[in-house]
C-alpha cells in the first residue's frame, strides 16, 4: 500500500470517527432533552392531578356544608318554628285537653329537632364516610330522601361490606347525591332506584329514575352535572355510561376497579 493510499485510509477513518462521535453526542443530547421533557410533563400532570383532587375535596366540603344548612333550615328550623307557633297558641286557649295534646306535640317536635341536631353534630365530629361502608352510606342517603314521602325508592346492595378508599366512597356518594337531586329537581320522577353489585374486581353502581329524561346528544358537553360526574369518576379510575331519552327516564352506570 502506497503512502498516498495510507493517508487516505487514515483520513477516512478520522472522518468516520468524528461523524460517530458527533452522532453519539447528538443522540445523548436528544435523549437528555426528551427525558427532561418527559419529567416536566409528569410533574405538570402531577400538579394538575393534585389541583383536581384539591378542587374536588373543596367541592365535597362545600356541598356538605350546604347540605347541613338545608337540613337545619328545612327540617330543624321548620319543626322548631311549629313548636313556637303551638306555644303561642297555648297563651290564647283555656281548654285543658287540647292544651295537653298540643304540649305533647310540642315535646315530640322538639325531640325530633334535637335528634336531628345531634345527628348533624355527629356527622361533623367523626369521620363518617371513612368509618362506614359504601352500602351504609347509600342506605343513609336513601333514608333521608324517604322522609319526604314523595318518591318510591329502590336500593339493592348485593354485599355487606367492601373495602374502598375514602376518596372512592366520597366521590361515589357525591355522584349519587347529584343524580338524586337532578332527578328530584328536573326529571319530575316518581321512582328513584340504585343497584350496587360486585362483579369479580369491578364495582358496578347503577342509578335510574322514571322521569322525563333528556336527549343525551343535545346535552353532550353542555350539562354541568354530567361534566362533574365524568371528572369525579375519572379521578378514581372508573368509567360511566348514561342512557336517557325524552319521556323514558335516565339510567347512569358507573364501573370502578376494586
Amino acid at each position: 500500500m502506497g503512502q498516498t493510499e495510507y493517508l487516505l485510509v487514515i483520513i477516512l477513518f478520522n472522518i468516520f470517527l468524528v461523524a460517530f462521535i458527533v452522532a453519539a453526542i447528538s443522540f445523548v443530547i436528544q435523549y437528555k432533552n426528551k427525558k427532561k421533557e418527559s419529567i416536566t410533563q409528569l410533574q405538570q400532570q402531577h400538579v394538575l392531578h393534585q389541583k383536581e383532587l384539591l378542587a374536588t375535596q373543596i367541592e365535597i366540603q362545600t356541598q356538605t356544608m350546604q347540605h347541613i344548612g338545608r337540613e337545619i333550615h328545612d327540617n330543624v328550623g321548620q319543626k322548631l318554628t311549629l313548636a313556637s307557633l303551638y306555644t303561642q297558641q297555648l297563651a290564647f286557649e283555656n281548654e285543658a285537653l287540647p292544651i295537653n295534646d298540643k304540649i305533647t306535640g310540642i315535646g315530640e317536635l322538639i325531640n325530633d329537632a334535637l335528634s336531628e341536631l345531634r345527628h348533624l353534630s355527629k356527622s361533623l365530629t367523626d369521620n363518617h364516610i371513612d368509618t362506614n361502608d359504601i352500602s351504609i352510606l347509600l342506605k343513609e342517603e336513601f333514608a333521608r330522601i324517604e322522609i319526604l314521602k314523595k318518591y318510591k325508592l329502590n336500593l339493592k346492595v348485593d354485599f355487606e361490606s367492601i373495602p374502598l378508599s375514602y376518596q372512592a366512597k366520597s366521590l361515589l356518594l357525591r355522584v349519587v347525591q347529584e343524580f338524586i337531586q337532578n332527578s328530584i329537581k328536573h326529571a319530575a320522577c316518581k321512582t328513584i332506584s340504585a343497584t350496587l353489585v360486585k362483579n369479580d374486581n369491578q364495582l358496578i353502581l347503577t342509578l335510574s329514575d322514571d322521569g322525563k329524561g333528556f336527549n343525551t346528544e343535545k346535552m353532550a358537553g353542555k350539562g354541568i352535572g354530567l361534566s362533574n360526574i365524568k371528572k369525579r369518576i375519572a379521578l378514581i379510575g372508573g368509567s360511566y355510561y348514561i342512557e336517557s331519552k325524552e319521556g323514558d327516564g335516565t339510567k347512569l352506570t358507573i364501573e370502578i376497579s376494586i
